[in-house]
């Protein structure tokens, strides 16, 4: 209890993602009391499989997202709300968490606080992306490119990485068409490139994506050619939307928080885990094996006290 009588959790843990169930569940084991907010708004929620999870191949992130919120809850030392964290501040006995849903208030006081709340994506502006979104397009080649192995494919980029990123899909087929939307930067090295793997570049606007119930069958240009196309990726841009958090943590170019390899930040006491740190969006393992390893190092930081921001302040 602090001063006015309201329960301190050991841990708050801000987001149900892979990472922070993983983070979440790990604690609950280490006999920690822990405290995890969620808004249930997650950044895949379009994806009808996930893959490469050992043990759950081909499941539905919602589903992994529900199994593990189960496994969690079933701790007596778990707390699960659901709540759009609005504040997080340092507090007399640690991190004081606000929050709100459906016109409810979430006051909360935790020792340590594991930010695990991910990105927020921005696509190109094709008004039917949504519509094939997670079924014929993708963002993650790691994820699903086995299964657009060999179909003719397209690349909606417009960022500097194109060149990279397209050759990586490429590995996955040999009819590759790759659309700049006459806004992603191209040198003569890049062209090069491409073109000794065998990859087209079509560098006029995109208007929209073709197809129908059935599936996706085209890239139509601006000026109303239409390119064949059963699917493909889309190179997304990430933002990171961490207003919330009143501290000042240390952030890359990317605005990604920057964490030693165990997720700890620049604050004492402030964890971060998964997409929200460099290099950004990952498989959901991979996610989930970060948020166990940040967990196993703040139990650790709690046992030789480590976590008190008073102690660091100068």
């Amino acid at each position: 209890m602090d001063e006015d009588g309201q329960t301190v959790h050991d841990v708050a843990v801000i987001g149900a993602g892979p990472a922070g169930l993983s983070a979440a569940l790990n604690l609950v084991r280490a006999k920690r009391t822990v405290l995890l907010v969620d808004a249930n708004r997650p950044r895949n929620a379009a994806t009808l499989r996930s893959h490469g999870f050992l043990t759950r191949d081909g499941i539905s992130p919602l589903e992994l997202r529900k199994l593990g919120r189960t496994e969690v809850e079933q701790y007596p030392e778990a707390t699960v709300v659901q709540a759009i964290v609005d504040r997080v501040h340092p507090d007399d006995a640690g991190w004081r968490l606000h929050g709100t849903w459906r016109g409810a208030e979430v006051d909360a006081v935790a020792r340590t606080v594991v930010v695990a709340t991910g990105l927020r994506e921005e696509f190109p502006a094709l008004p039917s992306l949504r519509a094939f979104y997670g079924s014929a397009m993708h963002s993650c080649v790691e994820c699903d490119g086995y299964d657009k192995a060999g179909q003719p494919l397209a690349f909606i980029c417009e960022t500097p990485d194109l060149v990279d990123r397209a050759l990586l899909i490429a590995s996955w087929t040999d009819d590759l068409v790759v659309f700049t939307n006459g806004v992603a930067p191209l040198d003569a090295d890049g062209r090069a490139r491409l073109a000794a793997a065998g990859v087209r570049v079509e560098e006029r606007p995109v208007a929209d994506l073709e197809g129908d119930r059935s599936g996706m069958t085209g890239v139509r240009l601006a000026d109303g050619h239409v390119e064949p196309r059963t699917g493909g990726f889309v190179r997304p841009t990430w933002h990171v939307d961490l207003d919330w958090v009143d501290a000042a943590l240390d952030r890359d170019a990317e605005g990604l928080v920057v964490v030693d390899r165990a997720g700890r930040t620049s604050v004492p006491g402030l964890y971060a885990v998964g997409d929200v740190t460099p290099p950004g969006p990952e498989q959901l393992i991979v996610a989930a094996g970060h948020g166990a390893t940040t967990a196993a190092a703040v139990h650790r930081d709690l046992v030789g006290g480590l976590t008190d921001l008073r102690d660091h302040v100068q």
